[in-house]
C-alpha cells in the first residue's frame, strides 16, 4: 500500500478502550485497572490498547478482550469513537470504543493480578483516566436500548440461571426496579426460556429453578416476524 497520496496530511494515533462487563452480586460490573504508565500511571482505567498496522479495530477489540479476561468469542459492539483533541494528555489519539459482555464465572482470575485489574460495580465506579467515564455512560444507555429488543442481557449469565437472578440482572441494566409479575408475563409468552428440573437452593428454602434460554426458540421468534420485547 502506498502512503505518497497522504504525506501532507497530519498523523494520529488509534485506540481501542473495552467497556468489559460482567454480573454478579445481582449487578453489573466493569473491569478496570490501573493503568501502568503515563500519562497518568496509576489512574484507573477502561481495558485498552492501539490499533496495530495489520488489523482492523474490530481486530483490535478482540485481541484487547481476550487479553484481559482469557475468553475467546465474546459478545462485542462497537459504541462510537472518541476524538476530542486533548483526550488524551500523552498524544493527539482517536479512541474507538466496544462493550463486552462477558459470563464472569468464564474470566481468568489470573489476569486480574498480572494487570492490576478488578470487576467494580458499576454504582461504585470511580473516577476514571481521560473520558472512560463517558464511554461508561454511553455504554450504558445504548445497552439499556439494545436490552429493551434483544436479548443480549444472556451474554451476562451462564448456561442456567433462575428467574430472579435474570429479573435482577435487567433491572440493573435499566437501573430501576421492575415489576416482578409482568416482566414474567413477557418472558413466558415469548417463550425462549427452558425450565429445567434442578433448583437453586441457595437463595431460599423453597429454591427457585433454573432456567436456561433457548436460542433455537429465539431464531424461529425472529423467522416469524415476531420480536423480543421487554
Amino acid at each position: 500500500m502506498s502512503f505518497a497520496f497522504y504525506q501532507n496530511k497530519d498523523s494520529f494515533l488509534v485506540a481501542v478502550d473495552c467497556i468489559i462487563m460482567g454480573f454478579r452480586d445481582n449487578e453489573l460490573n466493569i473491569l478496570i485497572a490501573r493503568r501502568p504508565f503515563e500519562p497518568l500511571k496509576g489512574g484507573w482505567s477502561l481495558m485498552g490498547g492501539f490499533v496495530n498496522s495489520n488489523e482492523s479495530s474490530d481486530e483490535a477489540a478482540a485481541r484487547v478482550l481476550n487479553e484481559f479476561t482469557g475468553i475467546d468469542n465474546i459478545f462485542m459492539e462497537q459504541v462510537k469513537a472518541y476524538g476530542e483533541i486533548n483526550r488524551d494528555l500523552g498524544e493527539r489519539v482517536i479512541s474507538i470504543a466496544y462493550y463486552a459482555l462477558v459470563n464472569i464465572e468464564l474470566f481468568d482470575t489470573t489476569l486480574a493480578e498480572k494487570y492490576d485489574a478488578k470487576w467494580v460495580r458499576l454504582s461504585l465506579l470511580p473516577e476514571l483516566i481521560f473520558d472512560h467515564n463517558k464511554m461508561v455512560k454511553d455504554t450504558i444507555n445504548i445497552l439499556q436500548r439494545k436490552a429493551a429488543i434483544k436479548p443480549i442481557g444472556f451474554n451476562l449469565l451462564g448456561e442456567q440461571f433462575t428467574l430472579p437472578t435474570l429479573q435482577s440482572l435487567y433491572e440493573s441494566i435499566y437501573q430501576e426496579s421492575i415489576d416482578k409479575r409482568n416482566f414474567r408475563k413477557k418472558l413466558m409468552t415469548m417463550d425462549i426460556l427452558e425450565k429445567l428440573e434442578e433448583k437453586d437452593k441457595g437463595s431460599s428454602k423453597k429454591g427457585a429453578y433454573y432456567y436456561k434460554f433457548n436460542k433455537e426458540k429465539y431464531d424461529q421468534l425472529i423467522q416469524q416476524g415476531l420480536h423480543f420485547s421487554l
